[in-house]
């Protein structure tokens, strides 16, 4: 009988691994494109989160009274909401218990901005309108810098 370890070193040289399935031509081991912390592996959605977290941290920032208020991003309007044009945001008063919320519409934002820069910037257009709307004040007096380009 031969021995079972001797036939699966053989043709190797002495200290070869064994089996080197992942590591072809020696380009190393295979792993992740970009590593978890890398904007490159987030998706679209968590980014679009994060443009308004971030719009939402200034404002509160500026505005101690928005510290109670929820933001949310929902992909489309409710249907049954028939209003032309689609909005792009809703600001929703506090309910009972239930605390007021800044609701942006991620998709119909998506649709208008043209790029990476203009949808940060139409993101937080939307936020500081509608808490503008949620406390009834004017957008400017919520970002002085509302409107310019």
């Amino acid at each position: 009988m031969s021995d079972p370890s001797a036939s699966s070193t053989a043709g190797r040289p002495p200290g070869a691994p064994a089996h080197r399935h992942r590591d072809r031509h020696g380009r190393g081991i295979r792993g992740p494109l970009a590593p978890p912390q890398v904007p490159l592996a987030a998706s679209r959605a968590e980014m679009f989160d994060g443009l308004v977290l971030d719009s939402a941290d200034r404002l509160r920032r500026r505005l101690p009274q928005l510290g109670r208020v929820d933001f949310e991003v929902h992909e489309v309007p409710e249907p049954g909401s028939d209003e032309e044009p689609v909005p792009l945001g809703r600001a929703v008063p506090e309910d009972g218990d239930r605390p007021a919320r800044i609701v942006v519409y991620r998709r119909p934002v998506e649709l208008r901005a043209r790029g990476r820069d203009d949808r940060a910037a139409l993101v937080h257009e939307v936020v500081v309108e509608q808490a503008a709307e949620l406390l009834g004040l004017a957008p400017e007096t919520i970002d002085p810098r509302y409107g310019q380009d």
